[in-house]
C-alpha cells in the first residue's frame, strides 16, 4: 500500500497542471452558469417561461437535460448538469489512459516495473488518484454553486453528481486501458463512451413526457442505460435522492476491479485486443505525405465517422417519436401551435438543426485530432526521421490540414446523410430529405477555422499545441451554447466560429458568413505554413 500511495504522488506532481485545470474550468462553468441563472431567471415567472419553452423542444431537451420545477438551484442544474458531467467524465478517462496504456506504451510502465512492487500497483494508483480528483472537483462544484448562491445542501449533491460521474468513468476507462493496445485507441474509445453517455442521456430526455404545468419532464427508459442519466436522478434542488449515486459508485467499483483483476494477469504492453502487425512494404499512397498522413488519421476518421452516423440517425428516426409526444400532451401541443408557426413540422426541424450543430462539433474535433497528430509524431521522433529526406516542413503541413479538412467533410457529411435517410424512411422531413446533407455541410467552414487555428499553435508553441487547440474549441463551444445565458456582449459570443455558421434548415444559408470563415481558416493555415518553416522539430 505504501508504494502505491507513493505511485498515486508521483502520477499527482506530474498532473500537477493539467488536473488543475479541468478542475477549475469546470467549476467555472459552473459558477457562471449559476451566476448568469440567478441574474436572468430570478423570479419564477421567468423560470416557469424557460421551463416551458424546454419542455415544448426537444431539442432543448436533448442538449440541456430534464426540467425539475421552478427555482433557481432546479433551473441552474437543468441548465449545466449535462455539459459539467461530460467535462467530469473526458477529465476521468483522459487521466487513466494517461497513466495507464500511453505510459505502457512510452515504455515507462516497464521502467515502474523493475522496481519491487505488484504488478497492478501503478493502476491502483491511477484509480486512487482518478477518485481523489473526482471528490475535489465535486468539492469545487458545490463551492461555485454556493458562491453563486445556491442552498448548500443542493449544491453538495450537484457536485456529488458530477464527481461520480467522474468515478464512474474512471473504472470505466481502466477496463479500456486494458483492452486496447495504445493509448490513442483508448483515448478514442473512452471519448466515445462518454460521448454514448451524453447521447443515450439526450435520446431519453428528448422522449420524456412532460407534465401537465409543462414544468417537469420524466425522461424515457434509455436515459437508464447512461451514468449521466443516473447521475441526473439526483434531482439536488427538488426532491434529492442520492441513491441514484450509489449505482454509479458501485458500477465503478465492479469496473475498477475487473481492471485490476486483467493487469494482474497480463504483461506490460499487452492487450485483450491485440495490436495487428503492419504490411511489410507501403502502399502506393504510403510513398507521399497525404498517403501517410491518411494512413495515420483513417482509423481515427473511422470513430468520428460512426459517432456522427449515430447522431445523423437519432436526428432522423425521433421525429415521429417526436410528434408522438407532442400530440399525447394536450398542453403541449396547443402551445406548440401557438409558438412555431410550421407545428410539429417545424420542431423536427429544429431537433434535426440542433443534432447537425453536434455533428458540426465532431467534425472540428475529427480535424483538431487529425492536425494535433502531427504533435506525436514529433514527439516521438518520427517526424524527425520523416524530414530528414529532402521535403519541407509546409509540405508534411499542408498533407495533414489537406486530411484534416477532408476529415471535417466526412464527419458532417455522414451526419447529414444518415439524417437524411432516417427522416426519409419516417416521413417526417419538411422538404426532400436529402436537403439535409447541405445543412449538416453549411457547419464545415466553422469546422476549418478550429483545425487551422490548431496548426497555427501547432507552428508558434508546439509543447501547448494540445492543450490549446482542444482548448480553443472548448472556448468556442461554451460561448456558442452559453453566451447569450451569461449575458456575454455579442462581440465577445462572435468570436466563435459556431455562431456564424448556418442553422439549417431553420435558417437559410449564409454564403457571406461561410465565405467570411473560409477565408480565416485560409488565412491562419497560410501563416501556420509560413511559420513552421522556419522553427526547428522539437521534443
Amino acid at each position: 500500500m505504501h508504494g502505491v500511495l507513493r505511485l498515486a504522488l508521483f502520477q499527482t506532481r506530474r498532473d500537477r497542471v493539467t488536473l488543475p485545470v479541468w478542475i477549475l474550468s469546470i467549476t467555472l462553468l459552473g459558477f457562471a452558469t449559476s451566476s448568469a441563472v440567478v441574474t436572468q431567471f430570478g423570479d419564477e415567472p421567468s423560470q416557469a417561461a424557460i421551463l416551458t419553452l424546454a419542455a415544448s423542444n426537444p431539442a432543448f431537451l436533448f442538449l440541456r437535460g430534464l426540467p425539475d420545477g421552478t427555482g433557481v438551484g432546479a433551473v441552474v442544474f437543468f441548465q449545466g448538469y449535462a455539459f459539467t458531467a461530460v467535462l467530469a467524465g473526458l477529465m476521468s478517462t483522459f487521466l487513466v489512459v494517461r497513466h495507464t496504456r500511453t505510459d505502457e506504451e512510452l515504455g515507462r510502465a516497464e521502467l515502474l516495473g523493475s522496481v519491487p512492487l505488484p504488478r497492478a500497483a501503478s493502476l491502483a494508483a491511477t484509480l486512487l488518484l482518478g477518485a481523489a480528483a473526482n471528490l475535489l472537483l465535486a468539492v469545487f462544484v458545490a463551492a461555485g454553486f454556493v458562491a453563486a448562491g445556491l442552498e448548500p445542501p443542493g449544491a453538495a449533491g450537484a457536485g456529488a453528481a458530477v464527481g461520480a460521474v467522474g468515478v464512474f468513468f474512471v473504472g470505466l476507462a481502466a477496463v479500456i486501458a486494458q483492452v486496447l493496445p495504445s493509448g490513442r485507441s483508448a483515448n478514442g474509445a473512452a471519448a466515445g463512451l462518454v460521448g454514448a453517455a451524453y447521447l443515450l442521456r439526450g435520446v431519453g430526455d428528448a422522449l420524456g413526457t412532460p407534465a401537465a404545468d409543462l414544468l417537469h419532464v420524466s425522461s424515457a427508459w434509455p436515459s437508464v442505460l447512461s451514468p449521466i442519466g443516473w447521475g441526473q436522478r439526483v434531482r439536488p434542488f427538488t426532491s434529492s435522492d442520492l441513491s441514484a449515486l450509489l449505482v454509479l459508485l458501485a458500477a465503478a467499483l465492479v469496473l475498477a476491479t475487473a481492471a485490476v483483476l486483467i493487469r494482474q494477469r497480463r504483461d506490460v504492453g499487452a492487450s485483450i485486443l491485440p495490436q495487428r502487425d503492419g504490411r511489410e512494404r507501403a502502399g502506393a499512397g504510403g510513398t507521399s505525405f497525404v498517403g501517410l498522413a491518411w494512413r495515420l488519421q483513417r482509423s481515427t476518421l473511422a470513430g468520428w465517422s460512426v459517432g456522427a452516423a449515430v447522431l445523423g440517425a437519432v436526428a432522423g428516426a425521433l421525429g415521429p417519436l417526436v410528434s408522438e409526444t407532442i400530440s399525447s400532451v394536450a398542453p403541449l401541443r396547443d402551445l406548440i401551435s401557438r409558438l412555431m408557426p410550421g407545428g410539429q413540422t417545424g420542431l423536427i426541424d429544429v431537433f434535426v438543426t440542433a443534432l447537425l450543430g453536434v455533428a458540426g462539433v465532431f467534425a472540428a474535433a475529427a480535424g483538431i485530432q487529425a492536425v494535433l497528430r502531427m504533435r506525436a509524431e514529433e514527439i516521438e521522433g518520427r517526424a524527425e526521421l520523416l524530414l530528414a529526406a529532402p521535403l519541407s516542413r509546409g509540405r508534411w503541413l499542408g498533407a495533414n490540414l489537406f486530411v484534416a479538412a477532408l476529415s471535417a467533410v466526412v464527419v458532417s457529411g455522414t451526419a447529414g446523410v444518415s439524417a437524411a435517410i432516417g427522416l426519409g424512411l419516417s416521413g417526417t422531413a419538411n422538404g426532400p430529405a436529402g436537403s439535409v446533407v447541405p445543412a449538416a455541410l453549411a457547419h464545415v467552414p466553422a469546422a476549418f477555422v478550429f483545425l487551422a487555428a490548431a496548426s497555427v499553435v501547432f507552428a508558434f508553441a508546439p509543447r501547448l499545441s494540445v492543450l490549446l487547440g482542444w482548448g480553443m474549441l472548448a472556448a468556442g463551444l461554451v460561448l456558442g451554447e452559453f453566451g447569450e445565458l451569461f449575458g456575454l456582449p455579442v462581440w465577445l459570443q462572435d468570436v466563435s466560429p459556431f455562431r456564424h455558421s448556418s442553422a439549417m434548415p431553420v435558417e437559410p444559408f449564409d454564403p457571406a458568413g461561410a465565405l467570411g470563415l473560409a477565408v480565416i481558416a485560409a488565412a491562419l493555415a497560410a501563416l501556420a505554413t509560413y511559420v513552421i518553416q522556419r522553427r526547428d522539430l522539437t521534443a
